[in-house]
């Protein structure tokens, strides 16, 4: 007997010193997806921000849409990093009569890069990745045998920042190519739709517009170039790496890289209108076929980091108070990518992920528009919402301006906000969410 407790015990040892010298060798520790955790989509609903006090608000949100033609839209307001509002509007698919709410997700289009860029400063943090490390020719992080041929020499000298903030030189000399993909097809006579890498790979057979580091252009094919960038120093696939080190431990279990096509939707996901129904472009597959661009003319799934991502409002707007330096909700970055993220060097320059941000007011801005969603992003003050729709409008990307001029005229007729609730915490008893007597609970 005291021979086989001793064959434990020493078996028992040998275990924990194997476990411990694991642990001291693992260079990571992959956060996993928390199964019991609070999830906003599925426990948020309108019901829950019915008050008084915003029913002015709400009527001129829906004015604002009808005007415009707005199908459905969800909206969300935090206050010192407390989620005091959340609401959908109009309908996720009018056509099946669903109407919209708090859990809805929506495409997020160029609203995506502040995740890709927040996802790049996470691994900067990690120790993985430096913002002045270069991304092509033999010392780059992309030094793979597709990417060997480089026109112009200069882009050997970009670095992960400038294409951070959009200054690495591409040209659109040809359009952009993440939406030219079957003319792409034709003139490379190509019998699929191009990868990612074969995007990238056309680009730099083409001649920088500028130097690297010169003036800002917006560019998507430089957020497609970070979403390799991902993979590449993670071993991950670029969508694997965002939830796992950036959406998860920020409280955000819901967002995904998006379909192409309306039968493809994910659950919850909003059906997409064009402002125009009769607008179709050639399938983005080369087949040849006409295709609304929001459903098979565009390929949203390949657009990644720059624009593919799919999400609600409030977990969208939760992922910014995790970046925000604010106390309150725990911040995923490190004070220094935060801050960094913010920085601005020179008068026009684009901040890192962030379309614009005011050092006079701290106002930061992001946009995203392409056919069937707009979306809009702030935070200014101790306040940050996030509007998104399921509609895109003629005026194409100038219409986020007017979303963010709506939402300010909207929010100035709100007398007072609920106090005391954090809907990112804990949802209430919807007795306490309903007004009595005038008052708000």
């Amino acid at each position: 007997m005291k021979r086989y407790f001793s064959i434990f015990v020493v078996a028992l040892l040998c275990g924990v010193i194997f476990l411990l010298f694991r642990r001291g060798n693992d260079t990571t520790i992959e956060p996993e997806m928390d199964e019991t955790c609070y999830r906003l989509n599925d426990s948020l609903y309108n019901a829950l921000s019915d008050f008084q006090s915003t029913e002015k608000m709400e009527q001129y949100i829906r004015n604002w849409m009808a005007r415009n033609s707005i199908r459905g839209a969800s909206f969300a307001v935090m206050k010192d990093d407390h989620l005091v509002y959340c609401k959908g509007f109009g309908w996720a698919d009018k056509e099946r009569n669903i109407p919209a709410e708090v859990g809805d997700i929506y495409r997020i289009a160029s609203a995506s890069k502040l995740i890709t860029a927040i996802g790049i400063m996470k691994m900067c943090d990690e120790g993985l990745l430096t913002l002045n490390a270069k991304v092509f020719g033999p010392e780059g992080i992309l030094n793979d045998p597709q990417f060997s041929e480089i026109k112009d020499k200069r882009a050997e000298q970009i670095t992960v920042r400038q294409l951070l903030n959009h200054t690495a030189g591409f040209s659109r000399r040809l359009g952009d190519p993440m939406f030219r993909t079957s003319d792409i097809m034709r003139w490379e006579e190509m019998d699929h739709t191009p990868s990612a890498d074969e995007l990238i790979a056309f680009q730099l057979r083409q001649k920088l517009r500028d130097k690297p580091g010169g003036a800002p252009q917006y560019s998507n094919i430089g957020y497609l170039v970070l979403s390799r960038v991902i993979e590449k120093v993670s071993g991950m696939s670029y969508e694997e790496y965002i939830q796992r080190h950036v959406l998860w431990p920020a409280g955000c279990y819901d967002m995904h890289i998006a379909r192409n096509y309306y039968e493809q939707r994910f659950p919850h996901e909003v059906k997409y209108y064009g402002s125009d129904p009769d607008d179709e472009i050639e399938s983005f597959d080369g087949s040849g076929r006409m295709k609304p661009r929001h459903y098979g003319g565009n390929n949203i799934t390949g657009l990644q980091g720059a624009g593919a991502w799919v999400c609600s409002a409030v977990e969208l707007l939760r992922l910014v108070a995790s970046v925000d330096g604010k106390p309150g909700v725990p911040d995923i970055l490190s004070a220094q990518s935060v801050a960094e993220m913010k920085r601005i060097s020179r008068k026009g320059d684009y901040a890192l992920g962030w379309a614009r941000y005011n050092n006079k007011t701290g106002s930061l801005v992001r946009t995203g528009t392409m056919s069937g969603t707009c979306a809009y992003i702030e935070s200014i003050g101790n306040t940050s919402y996030v509007f998104i729709t399921n509609t895109s409008h003629y005026r194409g990307a100038s219409f986020t301006n007017s979303i963010g001029r709506m939402v300010h005229s909207a929010m100035s007729k709100v007398s007072e906000w609920p106090a005391d609730r954090d809907l990112f915490v804990s949802v209430p008893h919807i007795s306490q969410t309903l007004p009595t007597d005038g008052d708000i609970s």
